[in-house]
């Protein structure tokens, strides 16, 4: 049974945005607003039929009373003709997906003459209401992304160009007087938000008279803008506007007062030159800089989506999700994803009617990058509430050859272990992007760009799609068609799932990422993001955060700037930080540890705030006294050794180590030529530390170890002897679990058992895991009027009173409470279970 609703309220190192911004001489932000129960007196008031269509709670999507997994395909209806609608359709239905994903583009229902035309008295693909109502009538619901800025490798990342000629004043200089090189705009330039309402009132009665009701498919989401400051991101343009600047200095006077002083010598003088200070800092404070103007642009990219949501309201649309998409990959990885998520929190943490998205291009998920995706979860979990689910808006599903080139392909398997990590976390929607190709029409009048078209990437778009500009199904359709209808058959045992966490959690700082604005060629500036940027997060070279998923760890992630820790709820946390951590946060980890906390920390001991501001609280606590930090150098191969608890484990090299002075607790790595410990296991009031001070490689013997000495032991585990193979588990409301098995090597297949807290799981049967494969096996579940003790095999369909699997190898196992019955199985009884041993592919278990 499911709870009551709740109260309405790219190719391996292939970079797609790389590569199709390449096409452009200048080189997406979801957001979408649920009604929560907390949350009513914050919301607009909904009519009777919209009342309770679309909500959310406990982390689950509730759609028409239910709760869902939403699974999606983004088509551009803009770059196919009229006549094309239906056959795309048709290939998202033959996928198995049920909603349709589509940006619609200011710049393409502005007309030449500067009229908007959404009803296709233009040009038939501009009737909006039409496509939508082809997407209704097929039964499909609809997440509508109007932007104003769209991406999507559209001229002027989606806004007219018009609008930047008419109103010159909206496009900022950057540092040092330096011209934009992107179509990033001032988001809250008076001039620019005036269009965009004019915008918003042409797009939004459209999807308003389009929102979702019970028993008729619609409009389930709307997403406000794409990628919110992403383009001054990547070219590191803050985009400073006279309104932009008026807005900061006020925000400095306000939060620093009478100490301004302290912190900027161009405190007291007149405001043009404190604008020129700014535009162009000196060293001695560029740090404190790229810090303030970071975290000042949160809160003003807040007052953004507040603005777009007024005016989504006065267009009609209301009571349903609006979502901001996260942007942040590239090269295959996501180690730059989580600036994003430090960027756009204060848009939609914490806020009634907000779910954020990912927005990932990671190609084949493999060794190199599956902590990546891993990550992005796990922050973007940190910092959402406890209501709001986590999302992926724009999922790569295609093969990554974005220049179509024939220079990429991911592999035919990606995209099920992608989407099944992703479940396996708690995504509850899940859109697949690009999923249909199209082509860039001409635009109304020639501008003599080239190739006059509304796109950078020539006549045809989307190469790299399950289904081509043609219409045809590429070599990636398959793969989605298999991984959109196995979690089609898996919802119901999905959409009220959460992950189940060990007794170890990362600490995420949203503030390691504010380096998105940082001043060129300033020393103490560029000290800071050499730093943070080779420790934050994950640890240096990925280590920490790797070792403990490849570990056996099913480790969340904590927001350390949320407020203190009680180690009663984390028992053990696991730290990746520099020389730079904020003060208030080293003072919390002092209490944590204190209070009984356990604590690894990888990196350096910090010893500095994050203006550059010498602060050694931790090091006080610690006993630690920082003496040097040694590197390696030409000839000289930099080498720790390891002692105490880690004793026996090899020497290895390393490329920089902090050497301290320790006054007490045991030295456990030190450095071969001088001795001098890096590594520290240090009694801390009531609890303990083990401080790494190098960059020590993924060895899992090593860091194992350290969790170990800690008291923390993954609960879940198997047999597998190669790396590469992890398992996580999630727990529904009805108090049924699925175990989430991952193999992400290449061609080495495993055969594992599984226990839990030295427990066998599965009756000590032997799973097969075949390289590159993702399984989603029960535990205890309830489906199709059976009560699945387990399966050594993954549920592929639900009935009445039936259930259909697919084996992961040669056979497998299903244990039944009660009576079930299987067309030739061997059946045997053990404890009141039936247990059907089966030898075929694909078969049916039947209730009694």
């Amino acid at each position: 049974m499911h709870p009551a609703p709740p109260t309405p309220v790219e190719s391996t190192g292939a970079n797609r945005r790389a590569v199709l911004a390449g096409m452009a001489a200048a080189p997406a932000a979801l957001a979408t607003g649920i009604v929560t129960a907390s949350a009513s007196a914050a919301t607009p008031s909904q009519d009777s039929d919209t009342e309770a269509a679309v909500t959310f709670r406990d982390r689950q999507l509730w759609i028409d009373g239910e709760p869902t997994v939403v699974m999606a395909g983004e088509i551009h209806y803009f770059r196919l003709k009229r006549t094309d609608w239906q056959s795309r359709l048709d290939r998202a239905k033959e996928a198995g997906l049920d909603t349709i994903a589509t940006y619609i583009p200011w710049m393409w229902h502005e007309t030449g003459d500067g009229s908007l035309d959404v009803t296709g008295r233009t040009r038939p693909e501009r009737d909006l209401g039409a496509f939508l109502d082809l997407c209704r009538d097929n039964g499909f619901r609809i997440i509508a992304r109007p932007g104003p800025f769209t991406m999507a490798e559209l001229k002027g990342e989606g806004v007219p160009e018009r609008v930047r000629k008419d109103h010159p004043e909206i496009v900022g200089t950057g540092w040092d007087g330096a011209k934009a090189t992107t179509a990033a705009l001032d988001y809250l330039a008076p001039a620019y938000l005036k269009e965009v309402r004019r915008w918003y009132a042409a797009v939004m009665p459209v999807l308003a008279k389009r929102l979702h009701r019970k028993g008729r498919p619609g409009v389930i989401a709307c997403q406000l803008d794409n990628e919110i400051g992403m383009l001054a991101w990547v070219s590191n343009g803050p985009n400073l506007t006279p309104p932009l600047l008026r807005d900061f200095n006020d925000w400095l006077d306000t939060t620093y007062g009478d100490g301004l002083g302290d912190r900027y010598p161009f405190a007291d003088l007149p405001a043009d030159e404190r604008d020129k200070a700014i535009r162009a800092p000196k060293d001695m404070y560029a740090a404190a800089l790229m810090h303030d103007l970071s975290t000042f642009m949160r809160a003003r990219f807040a007052r953004y989506v507040d603005e777009l949501k007024t005016y989504a309201h006065d267009g009609g649309v209301s009571g349903i999700p609006f979502l901001i998409n996260i942007h942040g990959t590239g090269g295959g990885t996501a180690e730059n994803f989580p600036i994003g998520i430090s960027q756009l929190l204060e848009t939609y943490a914490g806020r009634p009617g907000m779910i954020a998205g990912s927005d990932f291009y990671l190609g084949d998920l493999d060794l190199h990058n599956v902590t990546d995706l891993y990550l992005i979860n796990a922050f973007m979990g940190a910092v959402a509430d406890d209501d709001q689910p986590l999302s992926a808006l724009e999922f790569d599903a295609g093969h990554a050859d974005y220049g179509n080139s024939l220079s990429a392909q991911t592999d035919a398997e990606s995209t099920w272990l992608k989407t099944s990590l992703c479940l396996a976390q708690g995504n509850k929607l899940l859109n697949y992007y690009l999923f249909a190709g199209g082509f860039n029409p001409k635009l109304d009048r020639p501008t003599g760009d080239g190739n006059d078209r509304i796109g950078i990437t020539g006549e045809r778009h989307g190469f790299a799609a399950p289904v081509d500009p043609e219409g045809r199904r590429g070599v990636s359709f398959e793969p989605t068609r298999r991984s959109a209808r196995s979690v089609r058959a898996l919802t119901p045992l999905l959409a009220t799932a959460r992950p189940e966490h060990d007794d170890l959690a990362l600490a995420f700082v949203p503030d390691h990422y504010l380096t998105e604005y940082h001043p060129p060629g300033r020393d103490e500036a560029d000290a800071v993001l050499a730093d943070v940027q080779a420790t934050r997060g994950q640890g240096p070279g990925g280590a920490l955060a790797r070792g403990m998923l490849l570990g056996g760890f099913r480790y969340r992630s904590v927001n350390l700037q949320a407020g203190d820790l009680d180690p009663k709820d984390v028992p053990v946390l696991a730290l990746a930080s520099g020389e730079y951590l904020a003060a208030a946060l080293q003072k919390r980890l002092v209490r944590y540890l204190e209070a009984g906390g356990k604590l690894v920390l990888s990196g350096k001991v910090p010893g500095k705030d994050m203006a550059g501001a010498t602060c050694t609280v931790l090091q006080d606590a610690l006993g630690l006294e920082p003496e040097k930090t040694m590197t390696d150098a030409d000839q000289f191969w930099l080498s720790v050794s390891a002692h105490g608890w880690a004793e026996g484990i090899a020497e290895i090299r390393v490329s920089k180590a902090q050497l301290s002075a320790a006054s007490r607790g045991t030295t456990i790595l030190r450095e071969i030529t001088t001795d001098k410990g890096c590594g520290f296991d240090i009694p801390v009031g009531k609890g303990r530390a083990v401080v790494v001070a190098t960059d020590y490689r993924c060895d899992l013997d090593f860091w194992m170890g350290a969790f170990r000495e800690l008291g923390a032991r993954p609960a879940v585990q198997h047999s597998a002897t190669r790396p590469g193979v992890f398992l996580l588990t999630t727990r529904d409301t009805d108090g049924g679990r699925l175990l989430h098995a991952f193999n992400v090597t290449s061609g080495y297949a495993e055969d594992v058992t599984v226990t839990e807290k030295g427990k066998a799981l599965f009756g000590g049967e032997r799973l097969r895991l075949p390289g590159r494969s993702a399984a989603v096996l029960p535990l205890g579940v309830k489906a199709g009027g059976l009560r699945i003790a387990y399966a050594t095999a993954e549920i592929t369909g639900v009935g009445d009173d039936w259930v259909t699997f697919r084996t992961l190898g040669d056979g497998a196992v299903v244990a039944v409470d009660g009576p079930a019955r299987c067309e030739g199985a061997t059946i045997s009884s053990e404890d009141g279970r039936t247990v059907l041993r089966v030898k075929r592919r694909e078969f049916t278990v039947r209730k009694g």
